[in-house]
């Protein structure tokens, strides 16, 4: 009792041991808040994370009714384009397996979900189409260039040129043929057969200038391979060679207005393209020839025309 009433006079009479007191109770109270502040945080965070979790839920229900959305309109597409049976598996998303809670302070948890397939009707076996990969290729590019072809017959598709005969002779088998030499500003002339014996005589055939169809199929006659014809106004009882205007010169085209293109390189005889288009071949009342009332032009030169045949045939 005598020790205690000691140690209290002289605790009362220390103001330093009353500091030093004060001091460790205020140390105590830090640490507790300092642990009820921890507490705190620790509670908030695990309340975010169930709100984030339900929030992922959430999403995760509407993706998979989304997906099932996306499913129903491709099959009523594909019902509609007539194929019977679409396989396609369905999607589970798990927002167990797929959402990470959120870490404090870390990123956004992500949402991934299953692709959906479909299942395409089995392809047919091409390997017999393997062997030859580039004549497969090739032939739907000519059969486009050939469907180009056939779908437009008109007098663009024929090679019309301008020609000079150098010489001319009568066919050694034929008593009616010609067998002329022809300049069509190639490399060298062409040996063109035409029956124009009673028409024209030899010493007229010399040297002139012409219209000649060039892009005929070559074609024997009595022996003789003829490449081009000599375009002439007709008539049961008369023809004329069509003459090119002044100062054209071989090898120089003849077009018309109206029908722009090129001509084939060789007319095929099955398709009867040049049979189609002589019908509307004609020469005018003033002598011109026409296609379909289009003359036969030389461009920056002139056209084309018969000596005195008007509104008669062209052949």
């Amino acid at each position: 009792m005598f020790l205690a009433r000691s140690l209290f006079k002289m605790s009362s009479s220390n103001p330093l041991a009353r500091l030093e007191q004060r001091a460790a109770e205020a140390d105590q109270i830090i640490e507790y808040l300092k642990q009820q502040v921890q507490l705190l945080k620790e509670k908030a965070s695990v309340q975010a994370s169930v709100r984030e979790e339900k929030k992922l839920l959430v999403e995760n229900a509407k993706l998979k009714q989304d997906i099932e959305d996306l499913k129903k309109q491709l099959l009523d597409k594909e019902k509609k384009r007539g194929v019977r049976d679409v396989a396609v598996p369905s999607v589970e998303v798990s927002a167990k397996s797929n959402a990470t809670p959120p870490q404090p302070g870390g990123p956004a948890p992500s949402v991934t979900h299953a692709a959906t397939t479909v299942k395409s009707p089995p392809l047919k076996d091409d390997s017999k189409n393997k062997k030859n990969p580039e004549k497969k290729e090739k032939k739907p590019q000519q059969a486009a260039t050939a469907g180009q072809a056939d779908a437009k017959v008109d007098v663009s598709r024929l090679d019309l040129r301008v020609g000079r005969i150098v010489t001319a002779e009568k066919h050694p088998d034929a008593d009616s043929l010609y067998v002329e030499q022809v300049d069509i500003g190639e490399s060298s002339p062409r040996t063109v057969v035409s029956g124009l014996v009673k028409h024209v005589s030899l010493d007229q055939m010399q040297n002139r200038m012409a219209v000649l169809l060039c892009n005929l199929k070559p074609a024997k006659m009595r022996g003789v391979t003829s490449q081009a014809m000599v375009m002439c106004a007709s008539s049961p009882d008369m023809v004329e060679i069509l003459d090119p205007p002044s100062g054209a010169t071989p090898g120089d085209r003849v077009t018309f207005q109206g029908f722009p293109g090129e001509p084939d390189k060789e007319l095929n005889p099955k398709k009867k393209v040049w049979e189609q288009i002589q019908p509307d071949l004609r020469t005018d009342g003033d002598c011109v020839a026409t296609y379909k009332g289009a003359p036969f032009e030389v461009v920056g030169k002139g056209v084309c025309r018969a000596q005195t045949m008007t509104n008669s045939g062209i052949k």
